[in-house]
């Protein structure tokens, strides 16, 4: 077979390719969407996930039903997303830090330069460590001593092994010079019952503001490089040690090698449900912020946390989970 035919053919294999994947993104989407979100009901992640779907629902006119597949620390939703077929049916919205740390650990057998679909980063928190309202411990000096007197003895429950919260505190303890214990839950919504009930002395998460809003939670310290104008009073681990703080924040993925027409779709879609009533709510109750980003910035963010990611596994020592 000549060169000139066999490139004749391969053009119009290529071309019918794209042809295909064009149409079949216009007419994008014909059924139900599942989001799957790795973290339990009723969590913050889970909460903005439903707001998310009940806007984006009316872009795209099609149900989004969110799907909790809890464990190992958020990586087996992620897989369950990364092994979907790329045909925008399967998608999740994911927590960036735990995201890329199970990769490293191999908790998640994949890429994430290679192994995902970039959609959209929707949404960052602030995290805290937490007390109740009547502990003993009134401030983060107070917790620190406490800590250094009594090794191991304070406890503080999380989202979860790898969690943003989880590995914040582990980082400031480290610097510190105090040994807490982590009691890991499936869920922010978890965490801040097993403190309410006493269970644990404190709490690293993202869900505790309505309980502080409440009276019933008192935050220490907010895991951020700059304090808060929300609570200028509350101190971040810059104040009491050089701490390094990753910041969390979550954003919406799918298999790898979903068609360019389809991911826009679905940035259009969820772009528009940033602005909708119901995700508004849940970010004014949480005290989340909009961090929007397109679909190559994302991808882009999520590759530069790589390093300091890395750094932190080393640091902590922190194995597959």
């Amino acid at each position: 077979m000549s060169i000139e035919k066999l490139h004749y053919k391969f053009t119009v294999f290529f071309t019918v390719l794209i042809v295909s994947s064009l149409l079949h993104a216009a007419e994008y989407p014909q059924k139900q969407i599942n989001l799957v979100v790795p973290y339990g009901p009723g969590s913050a992640i889970d909460l903005v996930a439903r707001s998310l779907a009940i806007g984006a629902e009316k872009s795209l006119g099609q149900t989004i039903v969110v799907e909790n597949k809890v464990g190992a620390g958020g990586a087996i939703g992620a897989q369950y997303v990364m092994n979907r077929p790329a045909d925008g049916y399967t998608i999740g919205l994911v927590s960036v830090n735990p995201f890329v740390i199970s990769t490293l650990t191999k908790s998640l057998p994949g890429n994430p330069q290679t192994d995902f679909s970039y959609i959209i980063r929707t949404t960052g928190y602030l995290m805290a460590l937490a007390v109740r309202s009547d502990s003993p411990w009134k401030n983060i000096n107070d917790y620190v001593q406490f800590a250094k007197a009594n090794p191991g003895k304070l406890t503080y429950s999380s989202s979860g092994l790898v969690s943003t919260g989880n590995l914040n505190m582990e980082e400031f303890a480290s610097l510190a010079g105090i040994k807490v214990t982590h009691i890991p839950m499936k869920s922010g919504s978890e965490s801040n019952t097993a403190l309410l009930g006493g269970h644990v002395d404190s709490l690293a998460d993202a869900a505790w503001a309505p309980f502080e809003k409440d009276g019933k939670f008192r935050p220490l310290m907010l895991f951020a490089n700059e304090r808060s104008p929300k609570y200028p009073q509350v101190p971040v681990p810059r104040d009491v040690v050089s701490a390094n703080v990753q910041p969390g924040y979550l954003l919406i993925v799918g298999p790898k090698d979903m068609p360019r027409p389809i991911v826009k779709r679905l940035h259009d879609a969820f772009r528009v449900a940033m602005s909708d009533p119901a995700y508004v709510s849940v970010l004014d109750k949480f005290n989340l912020e909009n961090l929007y980003l397109n679909s190559d910035d994302t991808k882009k963010a999520v590759i530069e946390s790589i390093e300091p990611l890395g750094k932190m596994v080393i640091n902590l020592k922190i194995g597959a989970q």
